[in-house]
């Protein structure tokens, strides 16, 4: 062979290899990152390995305390849940139900309607303590002479109309001939006035607010960014794909929600599945001032975004900078501040029960 053709053989030779590692390094920087396997997933404060965590709403929860082994190894008894009053007259329809004479707390739990809503609005029922004068829930071994019901005047679903109040009125009608109760009704115009009005200002005061990272190069796996969320304070939820930032306080709703493809997660495989984007979510009116919310969100995604090689951005894909976020941190102050001034401050029952 001629020096050329050996010339000719060589750069060919030289040229199939570099596609061979081109291909190589291409195969490798498509495959989703992996997570690394020193890493345990994050846990709740309290909580069992793997164990779940999703927002709850605070006081109506009304969960019973995980038991917990004593000194001798006996389990300790769960704590006894104090009743609870949860109708409040800024938000609810309420009702009056008199009584001649005493009626056992029994009864009524046995008389209650099996649904609690009623138009999609949530229906409560409690009962006047003749010791505290307070009202709470209905209990079993109580005795009651007076009760009262109520329902929620505006949700997400919107406001409460008249085929919900007039529905609210036959269901106490029923409860009443039951208990052998008096109803005394508010007047339907009046409250169906006030739902109209109150969700007027729901519907310009609510907020729920995303942001997204995407990838920028090598997509990522779910193993993959779990880990680094739990670096970041989250935890598992109980759904496939989200994942909870909790609260400093007890029974308080999470601070953030991240999601992500629920397909993704419930692969067979779930390392080798791909993800090019997830989000963080906060529900403003669900998360005290106190837990600094925006202010967290906005680290959270800007410290994922660096950790992941990604890039925030919003729903449009169109990337957020330093100005556009202060605008939005301003924008979602002033909400707060009528929130506030109006008796619903983020965080609060009423509020959560009024953005629900």
């Amino acid at each position: 062979m001629t020096p050329l053709q050996w010339g000719l053989l060589l750069l060919g030779l030289a040229l199939l290899v570099a596609l061979l590692l081109y291909n190589v390094w291409s195969t490798r920087r498509q495959r989703p990152r992996r997570a690394q396997s020193a890493d345990a997933p994050a846990a709740a404060p309290g909580a069992e390995p793997g164990s779940r965590l999703d927002p709850v709403l605070g006081q109506l929860a009304q969960a019973q305390p995980v038991a917990t082994a004593g000194a001798e190894g006996v389990p300790d008894l769960p704590k006894v849940v104090q009743a609870q009053q949860v109708l409040d007259e800024r938000i609810d329809a309420i009702a009056l139900l008199h009584s001649d004479q005493l009626v056992s707390g029994d009864a009524v739990l046995a008389a209650l309607p099996t649904s609690r809503r009623i138009d999609g609005k949530p229906f409560y029922v409690e009962a006047q303590n003749l010791q505290t004068q307070q009202w709470e829930l209905p209990r079993a071994g109580e005795r009651y002479q007076s009760l009262r019901a109520g329902i929620q005047l505006v949700n997400r679903a919107g406001a409460l109309n008249e085929i919900g109040f007039s529905q609210f009125i036959q269901r106490l009608d029923e409860l009443a001939d039951s208990l052998q109760l008096r109803p005394e009704y508010p007047d339907m115009m009046h409250e169906v006035a006030r739902a109209r009005e109150l969700d007027q200002f729901a519907l310009a005061h609510d907020a729920q607010l995303s942001f997204y990272v995407r990838a920028q190069r090598a997509a990522w796996s779910p193993g993959y960014l779990a880990q680094h969320a739990a670096r970041a304070g989250f935890v598992a939820g109980a759904l496939p794909g989200r994942m909870v930032l909790p609260a400093q306080s007890s029974g308080a709703a999470a601070v953030l929600v991240l999601q992500y493809e629920t397909q993704a997660a419930l692969a067979d495989d779930p390392e080798q599945a791909v993800l090019n984007q997830f989000g963080v979510t906060l529900d403003v009116p669900h998360v005290a001032r106190s837990e600094r919310p925006y202010v967290r969100l906005r680290q959270t995604v800007q410290q994922l975004a660096q950790s992941m090689e990604g890039v925030v951005c919003d729903g449009a894909g169109t990337p957020l900078h330093n100005d556009a976020m202060d605008q939005i941190g301003a924008e979602l102050e002033a909400l707060c501040e009528a929130l506030q001034t109006r008796d619903l401050a983020p965080g609060s029952v009423l509020a959560r029960r009024l953005f629900s």
